[in-house]
């Protein structure tokens, strides 16, 4: 089993679950405000004024044999629109009730 942490700009929620449920993807828990600034451009997110939009985040727990297809629909998602910000990180599950 592996996790996939997914930060993201809200914008992208509704493209995003339906990339989960197109690849079978059920279960998830989403934060739904989000404050950080990217690494590669730096743009922020914070909600502010100055700099109105604003994050979210998804964590997802699910077999290894679908991670590699599920990134690869999320970067497809992400360079379409890059400036809007989504990055995607893999870790292992150790242990699960």
């Amino acid at each position: 089993m592996k996790t996939v942490f997914i930060s993201f700009n809200q914008a992208y929620y509704e493209a995003i679950t339906a990339i989960m449920d197109r690849h079978s993807i059920k279960g998830f828990t989403r934060w739904e405000v989000v404050l950080g600034r990217g690494s590669n451009t730096g743009e922020p997110h914070f909600g502010s004024h100055a700099w109105p939009t604003l994050n979210s985040s998804i964590l997802v727990v699910l077999e290894d044999e679908k991670v590699s297809h599920f990134l690869e629909a999320l970067h497809a998602l992400d360079i379409q629109t890059e400036a809007q910000g989504l990055r995607a990180f893999v870790w292992n599950v150790e242990q699960a009730i």
